[in-house]
């Protein structure tokens, strides 16, 4: 399969705690084998940063929901690329960072505030999980690209 390797990162987003939806930062530090500096989720596991597409929050937004990068508590919003259909493994470049795809959407335990509203969510789907294996200054315009995998698009 042959699709877009190439995508932008449209938001940098944050919060304190866990189970809210985070805030738009712009721009933010990744460290390796920890996640995004300053945000709850991060610590050392397989789901450091979480992933979603500009996209699929779009579809969220087509269903009349008032959603918006960090809505969906994902960490980096990005545009131009199919982030659920890269294979585990994938390495990609953001800005000057080195992240590899560790998950696939994730299993929801309890249904969110946005499921509750639409009856439906697109995080659990369309979200990925990435490790950060190097690190660096990130922020809002960087380029993303797909180093290895397959892509759809």
């Amino acid at each position: 399969m042959t699709g877009n390797r190439i995508g932008r990162l449209e938001a940098v987003c944050t919060s304190e705690r866990k189970g809210m939806p985070k805030k738009d930062r712009g721009a933010g530090l990744l460290r390796v084998d920890w996640g995004l500096e300053g945000d709850a989720h991060a610590g050392n596991w397989h789901r450091q940063v979480s992933l979603l597409a500009l996209e699929s929050i779009a579809k969220m937004q087509a269903q009349g929901l008032k959603v918006r990068p960090g809505s969906f508590a994902e960490n980096l919003t990005t545009s131009g690329l199919v982030l659920h259909t890269l294979p585990v493994g994938t390495r990609m470049t953001v800005g000057t960072t080195l992240v590899e795809v560790t998950q696939i959407g994730k299993e929801c335990h309890d249904h969110c505030a946005i499921y509750k509203l639409a009856g439906d969510c697109v995080m659990p789907r369309e979200g990925i999980f990435v490790k950060v294996l190097e690190g660096g200054e990130i922020r809002v315009g960087d380029t993303i690209e797909v180093l290895d995998g397959d892509v759809e698009g």
